[in-house]
């Protein structure tokens, strides 16, 4: 790109040049008015419009108007009023379809923190569509760009580079749209790419492919509701940047975790740009229809400003000392995100602009949850992390957000980033020891029994505190970042040759294995211990009680060639192969889509009780015991043995399921084998007697035969495996008790199971 460099600067930082008034005359300024300072945004009353947008610091604010394409400037009003920190004005004669933007005034004085420039063109905070698309230039930056100096001062215009917002109408004919309201402790979040998921279905029309209608046509929707899961999780799709070095080599930011606009959808997945915000809710609405919820992953950690050396597109050059944390010289930023700035949610405007977000999410646009990226930044204070911390008693005490899912990435870059288990009641998280103990046990590390004993009971040892439920553990094998669940059991190796920087991006310690190829192979023996291992963790993370995660394309052995950090992927890489679904994939979907089945089938499974492993005096039972593979109870010589792989989890029916109502549910064992070779397993025996019946053993290519065995009958679990039993009470269908009726449930659900091979080809 050929770009005309014009030097300016001065030896004085501190100063506000004044900017050119374009030649055009004013076509709306005779007939302002003072406005109102809230609602923040433009806001369409149905008469005109009122403009309000916060500045502690700023001396002036200029609105400027655009022609429809956002390209010619074609009028500057300033704001007339300022009231509370916010400036603000109304326009009669403005419409929905309005272009905007804004020129802020005020001191550019790095040292003290301000970085006003009345020359850049800042977008709304609170724009709800955005026009255009950002176009890296040196006139993006406040300061002189090819000086290397942040402290000298631009006077370039960066309009013509700069996205602008547009006033909308938010209008939306609902309808009877009922939102599904899952309870936690039945629901099953399954995190997507709102392109990459339909990109390339072969059931979408080549023009919706990759769009936010792609995913609200019926396959996709009618794939989903199959699989068995019950929410929607999509990764961000907040209007972002594509950061300029990934431009330059012709990449893109294509997880979106770079958000410029927290109010406007992304515009790119939208079969019609200029209805994005319409076009998204007609997919919502689409997917409560079929019962699914849709979760957002939404960054409100960090902007695409940078440090002292990025761009001036909006924060920045609004208020850059309200909005941003600053080092103690406030020349500098605060880096708990690794992308240069934090934001700053302990000023109270700030805090306002991310609340303010969320509830418009959760009432316009009809959302049903949340989950945080780097959550830990929210409630960080100047002191640091605190589970009673601003952001989140704000949203404790919200109306609107208490009736919505929230999860958190409950880690950051900061100093005790790592908040795992420590976020306040109410909300759910992220728990990546679920994630490395399971991979690390089924690749065989020794000494992990006592681990995962603690992840598949819910992870006690992490949430059980403040009247917090199993639910709040969101366990989770892969997701968006790192390998897919295929590539996990196919590489020992990151593989991220095409993002452009010489393999050194992406996590190294991967817990992964290839059995002795690295990638893909034609060795049966190879591709059969695979297959195994990716139904041993499917299982494991289905049958694990707190809130299963599923990464779309695990279920059918999605890759990625062994990128581990596909962030920049917008290609064959991460767009799922729909096409390239083989019998064998097929044949991992459906066992996916049984365990889902036997998940919900089976209550005992995701009560909302922490198991303790204690006697119930008054019943002489315990929730869950656990075996060696013998049968026998373990002792502290079994949970200190390193070298064992192998042991069982008895789970009771007969437990209580609360404080107050006792269990009746069928009994359970579960076995899991991550040794080599194959270990006999002595089916133990129960109270009241009966028979085992196999509801899962990884073992098997296809469905489980529901075969049945007497109490201690021996098992050959084969090396590497994971078995379930069910308990059928004595007597059979004559005894006519609730376990019984349970297991002529569960019999029924796995026959009516759907069948995914109709569902994906139709």
């Amino acid at each position: 790109m050929d770009i005309d460099i014009v030097q300016h600067g001065s030896d004085d930082p501190v100063k506000s040049a004044p900017v050119a008034i374009p030649e055009a005359a004013p076509k709306s300024a005779s007939t302002l008015r003072e406005g109102r300072p809230a609602p923040l945004g433009a806001t369409w009353d149905g008469l005109g419009v009122n403009f309000a947008i916060f500045s502690a610091h700023a001396t002036k604010v200029e609105l400027c108007l655009f022609d429809d394409s956002g390209e010619q400037e074609l009028e500057r009003i300033t704001l007339p009023e300022y009231t509370d920190e916010v400036w603000h004005g109304y326009l009669p004669e403005a419409r929905p379809g309005t272009v905007y933007g804004y020129r802020v005034h005020g001191p550019y004085d790095p040292a003290n923190g301000h970085r006003f420039n009345p020359h850049k063109l800042l977008l709304d905070p609170y724009a709800k569509q955005l026009v255009g698309t950002l176009e890296w230039n040196p006139a993006l930056f406040g300061y002189v760009m090819e000086s290397g100096d942040d402290t000298t001062f631009d006077e370039r215009d960066s309009a013509p580079f700069m996205v602008k917002g547009r006033v909308i109408d938010p209008a939306f004919t609902w309808g009877g749209d009922r939102r599904p309201q899952t309870p936690w402790d039945s629901t099953i979040f399954y995190e997507m790419h709102v392109k990459g998921f339909t990109k390339r279905h072969p059931g979408v029309r080549e023009p919706l492919r990759g769009t936010y209608a792609g995913l609200a046509s019926p396959e996709p929707l009618a794939y989903a509701r199959s699989l068995g899961v019950t929410a929607l999780e999509l990764l961000p799709i907040h209007s972002f940047v594509d950061d300029s070095y990934l431009t330059e080599k012709g990449l893109t930011n294509y997880w979106g975790y770079n958000t410029l606009a927290f109010f406007a959808p992304e515009r790119r997945y939208a079969a019609n740009p200029d209805f994005a915000f319409a076009e998204f809710k007609e997919m919502v609405a689409r997917c409560h229809a079929e019962d699914l919820e849709v979760i957002l992953d939404v960054v409100y950690n960090h902007t695409p400003e940078g440090n002292e050396m990025g761009p001036t597109l909006s924060f920045k050059g609004i208020d850059n000392a309200s909005y941003y944390r600053l080092a103690e010289d406030k020349r500098y930023y605060i880096n708990d995100t690794g992308t240069g700035n934090t934001v700053n949610l302990s000023d109270g405007r700030v805090l306002q602009l991310v609340m303010d977000s969320l509830r418009y999410w959760a009432l316009e646009m009809h959302v049903d949850g949340f989950r945080f990226d780097l959550a830990t930044i929210l409630a960080r204070e100047p002191h640091g992390f605190h589970e009673d911390g601003r952001f989140l008693d704000a949203i404790r005490q919200d109306p609107v957000l208490a009736g919505v899912k929230l999860i958190a990435e409950p880690w950051d870059c900061g100093p005790g980033g790592y908040q795992v288990g420590r976020f306040a009641p109410g909300w759910a998280e992220w728990n990546d020891r679920f994630r490395d103990t399971m991979r690390a046990f089924w690749q065989g590390e020794t000494g992990k029994i006592p681990d995962v004993a603690a992840r598949i009971t819910g992870s006690a040892d992490l949430f059980d505190r403040r009247g917090r439920k199993p639910w709040a553990s969101v366990n989770f094998l892969t997701a968006h970042d790192g390998f897919t669940l295929a590539d996990v059991f196919s590489y020992d190796e990151k593989h991220n040759e095409a993002n452009g920087e010489d393999n050194r991006d992406g996590h190294s310690h991967n817990l992964s294995h290839n059995y002795g190829v690295e990638g893909p192979t034609d060795d049966e023996a190879i591709k059969t211990v695979r297959r195994r291992q990716m139904r041993n963790m499917l299982a494991t993370l289905f049958l694990a009680r707190g809130t299963p995660m599923l990464l779309a394309g695990d279920e059918f052995a999605r890759t990625q060639g062994g990128n581990n950090n596909a962030y920049c992927q917008d290609n064959e890489i991460s767009w799922l192969d729909w096409d390239g679904i083989d019998a064998q994939a097929l044949d991992l979907a459906r066992f996916t889509q049984r365990l889902i089945a036997l998940r919900q089938a089976l209550p005992l499974l995701h009560r909302g009780r922490f198991l303790s492993g204690t006697e119930d005096e008054e019943r002489g039972v315990k929730d869950v015991a656990w075996l060696t593979p013998t049968g026998e109870e373990m002792t502290e010589d079994h949970w200190a043995d390193g070298h064992a792989r192998c042991f069982g989890v008895l789970l009771d029916g007969r437990a209580r399921e609360t404080g107050v109502r006792v269990g009746s549910d069928a009994t359970l064992l579960l076995v899991l084998n991550a040794h080599d070779d194959v270990v006999e397993v002595t089916l133990p025996p129960a109270a009241g007697g009966g028979e085992w019946v196999s509801l899962v053993d990884t073992n098997r290519e296809g469905p489980a035969d529901m075969a049945r065995f007497p109490i201690g009958h021996v098992y050959q679990a084969t090396g590497r495996s994971l078995l379930l039993f069910m308990l059928r009470p004595a007597g059979g269908a004559r005894s006519g008790g609730t376990a019984d009726r349970s297991f002529e449930h569960v019999a029924d659900v796995l026959h009516r199971v759907d069948d995914l091979a109709v569902r994906v080809s139709a």
